[in-house]
């Protein structure tokens, strides 16, 4: 029952993608018709005709509409038409892609340009079968960033000592004794006089420098770009007004079967 159930809401999207995609075309245009003093070709020449339109031709009593071959098209004969209508309103619809001929069969008329070359393209609408999905763009991978370069250490600096003072700054000059002025007696000689010793100052202490620590820069932010957007591809106005009505049709018939 589901299967039937199923089967029957797409063949019903089916014939609704066929109304919904058909276009009607009146003959010669809002301003003309299927008649001798419209240009016929030039109006064919404007429009584009796909598999599904439909023709509409609105003539007189004093018309008709025939289908027939290129050749006959170009001698503007009706002896071996494809079909005939006399009615004043025909509808002929295009159900196949190619080019398909019309002429009037009212001796004279044709000749005087009563004629048309309607060229049909394939359809463009999606299959029916499956509802219509809009196209996306192919993931972009990401870009990962490269790994964060590792700070190089340097090694310790080790202190370095100044060398060892000189014995010339450790030990100052002896000075040397005063000179004595008065003469000695000869009885008496005059004392020795030892030269003074100042005392050595302390050997200065090494100074070591501290140890530099190492700066470790810190490590750089890397981050990946953003992926670039996808362009999408944009849908036309026509498959858009079509899908939407195709939804809401679906919906409905399910309510129903419901």
């Amino acid at each position: 029952m589901a299967i039937l159930r199923n089967v029957m809401s797409l063949a019903v999207i089916a014939m609704l993608f066929e109304l919904a995609m058909a276009a009607n075309y009146t003959v010669g245009g809002s301003n003309g018709g299927w008649d001798t003093s419209t240009n016929l070709q030039a109006w064919a020449a404007s429009q584009l005709f796909s598999v599904g339109d439909n023709l509409i031709f609105q003539y007189g009593a004093n018309h008709n509409l025939f289908e027939v071959s290129q050749a006959d098209y170009d001698s503007c004969q009706t002896s071996n038409a494809i079909q005939g209508h006399s009615d004043g309103s025909t509808v002929i619809p295009l159900s196949s892609p190619g080019t398909r001929y019309f002429i009037c069969g009212t001796p004279g008329h044709c000749t005087q340009g009563m004629k048309v070359e309607i060229d049909v393209l394939p359809s463009s609408t999606p299959p029916p079968a499956t509802p219509a999905t809009p196209a996306t763009p192919p993931p972009t991978s990401p870009i990962n960033p490269p790994p964060p370069a590792t700070p190089a250490t340097p090694p310790p600096a080790s202190p370095i000592s100044p060398p060892p003072p000189s014995p010339s700054s450790v030990m100052p000059p002896s000075s040397s004794p005063s000179p004595t002025t008065s003469t000695p007696s000869p009885s008496q000689s005059p004392p020795e006089t030892s030269p003074t010793m100042s005392p050595p100052s302390p050997p200065t202490s090494p100074m070591g420098s501290p140890k530099s620590s190492p700066t470790i820069s810190p490590s750089p932010d890397v981050s990946s770009p953003p992926p670039s957007p996808s362009s999408a591809n944009k849908a036309s106005i026509r498959s858009n007004l079509t899908v939407s009505f195709s939804i809401v049709m679906m919906m409905m018939i399910m309510v129903l079967v419901r």
